[in-house]
């Protein structure tokens, strides 16, 4: 019951194969003589059934015993025929072992498997394999070692080359799966199923390519918030390889984008295979969260330096090198490594031991292993060498201590650490679309936009993009248009001088580049004079160019201000990225460019800053006052509004922004918009869905006084598992058909750490007043119930789940809460919704009899009974 949908694909019980006759000495193809001779060397326990596509006799009598999984390794021709056979077998499940399969025959393939119900892995699939079944379903070459790992790839061969150095590194692995570029079983499903998994304890993951960002970031972000997640991607990309039309855009790269999404995943991402397994081996150690300063102690002046130096050159703070000399023993180590760990500032550990004459490798790794506490401050080993130290290197590895054979892997290692727990705070925001700042003018926005388009054009003027940002209370200079030197002095003068002369059209992407700009203009001469010169040089420059007027606006200039820019840019296939860094003319030769993706909230506006390298150049320096970072983290905030409901936004170009110890003004800005795709959802432009707080609503309770029904998010933890605590044993059971005393760490994570767009959640909570002995009066929430459905893989149905406090059962809240998420999958366009039920929880029974749903037994099980819906 509690299997996953993809468990009779990846973890079969049973299995059929058309892989022609097994005894016959030839093989239909390649294929099929690799397969026979994988599952003969692995040693499948289960059922196993040989078939030929043409039998007819026995297939009765296999579609009442309904296999997990068919295995096909047939000629291109055949596969078809194959997997009607699967379908009339009720075969859950299919691989089909193939290579050169057409896109046309792969869409018959997946048409075929698609009407039956079948989950197909293929075709142009290379195999999976499952190593604690002993089940070798692949031509990756021999059975994995069975171990804690889930390796998920896209590229066969690569598969392959990792099987094989891992096989002689002593590396073991719950699942290996080959996707392949024709799959209909993707990897959003995979991960899904490594993330459920209980034999998989960190997932790797080897990618080239997405096809649909929304459900990459849904299953990424679900799995890296109950398992540690390595990610290696193929493929980057130079940043400025595509036409831009604002400078920001000009300098973000593809890979800088998806080194942004997987941050906001809460996954590490390594560059090279072998990092891929030396970072799940110190994630799983399960350190405590760290910062990145990093003391290494050592025995030899030269690896210590090494391993400064690259620490320094990923990003890393050496806290400090601590060169023990060549004849330091183990109490000498010991003594060190104590000092290191109780240092405050020191956030990590790396040991080196370079074997001298004389000296004990071992001895010394038993010194250090007797001080090392697996659940503390990250301790890292690198006893360097290879025969003689092999025995120190395996013991400490045996201690639960990562183990490396040169110091730059392990100084990888460590930043992984860092990473994982930096980018797991990431992971636990839940921004909603708008923050809580004052309401912006979205309706005036776009009309605006519509207006822009309207014209047939994309690009706004100076004056459109600042009105626009002027409606989601961006400071902005004050700028107004002169269409004539008398209006431009008139201006100026009303303004008051200095002021800044700007081009405005239509038709010209980078006002300095034909000369549009004219700054530190002092009287009306001179304002009279510079406009007509840059009206001459324009003309030279682009003579076709439409000239609207020039813009005149006061100077800006503060003593002590530093310039920065805040962009958008549109990436394919992440949507919208926010961008922040130094700003200025020199914007592109200083390419200085931190990213995120939207929604954002406070926290993670202040982590973009502080990832750029203009975050150095906000602090005191020299007597100059601290700017106001608070000020540019609410212009990041209006920002991410904009791209939350304006989905026309293509490009935003925010530059510069003068900020200071008083605040932040933007000077100019360039904005770029397009019609905005047909889309079902509201926000269906991101690759991250916002917090829903459009759903939070308020109900009165039976006997007066009022309850909060709104959307989970992570901060519910605490109060659900206090929740689960409360409920009698009874409750819990019926509720987890278990009665388990509280939510394990996972658990309690998987259940409100969610993706919105796939499930939902809702709490009903309640807020109490309670008095203590010195009356002193404190106001407290409670949760009091929850109703939740995920959507099934089909995506036309749902499965709910209902749990009300005992204490309020009776007073109509269940009802409420099963209205309301009912309502929220009818919305989402689901089609169904179905529960599992206990036989004997009558109340429960009772409950959905009244809200119309239908019941019936549970064929699988029949201490169950299923509560059905059409929506």
């Amino acid at each position: 019951m509690d299997r996953h949908f993809l468990s009779p694909l990846f973890a079969p019980r049973s299995m059929v194969v058309f892989a022609g006759d097994p005894e016959a000495e030839t093989a239909p193809t390649p294929m099929a003589g690799t397969l026979r001779r994988a599952l003969r060397e692995g040693g499948f326990a289960g059922p196993l059934t040989w078939l030929d596509i043409g039998m007819s006799g026995t297939l009765g009598d296999l579609a009442q015993s309904r296999s997990d999984l068919a295995l096909i390794a047939l000629p291109p021709e055949q596969i078809a025929a194959a997997l009607e056979v699967v379908g009339r077998i009720r075969c859950r499940a299919a691989l089909v072992l193939s290579s050169g399969v057409s896109l046309a025959l792969a869409s018959e393939l997946h048409a075929i498997a698609q009407r039956a119900g079948v989950q197909l892995l293929g075709p142009n699939s290379l195999g999976f394999q499952r190593p604690s079944l002993a089940l070798n379903a692949s031509a990756l070459g021999p059975l994995a070692a069975a171990g804690p790992l889930g390796l998920v790839s896209q590229s066969g061969a690569l598969t392959a080359s990792i099987l094989d150095w891992a096989r002689l590194n002593g590396v073991g692995f719950s699942s290996v799966i080959s996707l392949g570029p024709s799959t209909s079983v993707d990897l959003p499903q995979a991960l899904d199923f490594l993330a459920h998994d209980g034999q998989t304890q960190s997932i790797l993951i080897y990618l080239e390519g997405i096809r649909n960002s929304r459900r990459f970031m849904s299953a990424l972000r679900a799995a890296a918030y109950t398992k540690p997640v390595v990610v290696m991607k193929a493929g980057r990309k130079p940043a400025g390889s595509r036409a831009a039309l604002t400078h920001s855009a000009s300098i973000v790269g593809a890979d800088d984008v998806f080194d942004a999404a997987l941050r906001r995943a809460g996954v590490v991402r390594v560059r090279v295979f072998t990092q891929l397994f030396s970072a799940a081996k110190c994630l799983a150690s399960r350190f405590r969260p760290v910062g990145r300063r990093l003391s290494i102690i050592t025995n030899g002046g030269g690896p210590g330096v090494l391993a400064a130096d690259w620490a320094d050159e990923i990003g890393l703070e050496v806290a400090q090198v601590d060169d023990l000399g060549e004849e330091t023993d183990g109490p000498g180590y010991r003594k060190a490594l104590d000092a290191a760990l109780a240092d405050r500032s020191t956030d990590g550990v790396l040991l080196i031991h370079s074997p001298k004459p004389g000296t004990d490798p071992d001895a010394i790794a038993a010194a250090v292993g007797a001080g090392f506490k697996a659940s503390g401050k990250p301790v890292l080993a690198c006893w360097m060498g290879d025969a003689t130290v092999k025995a120190a290197r395996d013991h400490l590895a045996g201690l639960g201590m990562p183990s490396f054979r040169t110091p730059e892997s392990a100084v990888d290692a460590f930043h992984s650490i860092t990473s994982f727990y930096r980018n797991q705070q990431l992971l636990q925001q839940t921004p909603p679309p708008l923050s809580n700042l004052a309401k912006p003018d979205i309706e005036g926005a776009r009309l605006l936009i519509e207006g822009v388009l309207t014209e047939r054009r994309r690009v706004l003027t100076e004056m459109e993009s600042k009105a626009l940002l002027a409606a989601f209370h961006v400071p902005v200079t004050r700028t107004m248009l002169a269409r004539n030197p008398t209006e431009a002095m008139l201006i100026a003068s009303q303004l008051g001088y200095p002021v800044a002369l700007k081009i405005d059209s239509p038709d010209i992407t980078h006002k300095s580049d034909v000369h549009g700009v004219v700054l530190d203009v002092f009287s009306a001469t001179q304002v009279r004079d510079r406009y007509n010169e840059m009206m001459e040089a324009v003309a030279r420059a682009q003579p076709t160019a439409r000239i609207n007027g020039i813009t005149v606006q006061p100077m800006a200039r503060r003593d002590g201000a530093r310039e920065v820019y805040v962009g958008l840019t549109t990436d394919d296939p992440f949507g919208p990225v926010i961008t922040f860094g130094a700003g200025g003319t020199m914007i592109e030769l200083i390419a200085d460019r931190a990213m995120e993706l939207p929604p954002l909230n406070q926290f993670l506006a202040r982590r973009l800053i502080e990832r750029s390298r203009a975050a150095e150049l906000l602090g005191e320096w020299r007597g100059t006052p601290a700017a106001k970072v608070e000020a540019l983290e609410q212009v990041l905030l209006r920002v991410s509004e904009m791209v939350c409901e304006l989905p026309q936004l293509r490009e935003m170009d925010i530059n510069p922004i003068i900020v200071d110890e008083r605040g932040a003004i933007a000077v100019d800005a360039r904005i770029v918009v397009d019609h905005a795709p047909a889309a079902p959802g509201r926000y269906d432009h991101l690759a991250i869905l916002p917090y829903p707080a459009s759903q939070e609503r308020e109900w009165p309770m039976k006997g007066g006084g009022l309850y909060t029904v709104r959307p989970i998010h992570p901060d519910d933890a605490e109060m659900l598992q206090a929740f689960v605590r409360n409920m009698s044993e009874e409750s819990r059971y019926f509720r987890f058909a278990s009665t388990l005393p509280e939510m394990p760490a996972r658990m309690l994570a998987r259940y409100t750490l969610i993706d919105y767009d796939r499930e939902m959640a809702l709490v009903a909570v309640l807020k109490e007043r309670q008095t203590a002995a010195d009356g002193t009066v404190t106001e407290t929430q409670r949760l009091i119930g929850v109703s939740r459905y995920i959507t099934n893989p089909d995506q036309s149905s749902c499965e709910f789940s209902l749990a009300v406090a005992d204490d309020f059962n009776g007073q109509g809240l269940g009802s409420r809460l099963m209205l309301a998420i009912a309502d929220l999958a009818r919305n989402k366009g689901l089609k169904q919704i179905v529960g599992l039920i206990l036989s004997n929880n009558t109340r429960m029974l009772r409950l959905m009899t009244s809200l119309g749903y239908t019941i019936a037994a549970f064929p699988e099980d029949p201490s169950f009974k299923t509560a059905t819906k059409n929506l």
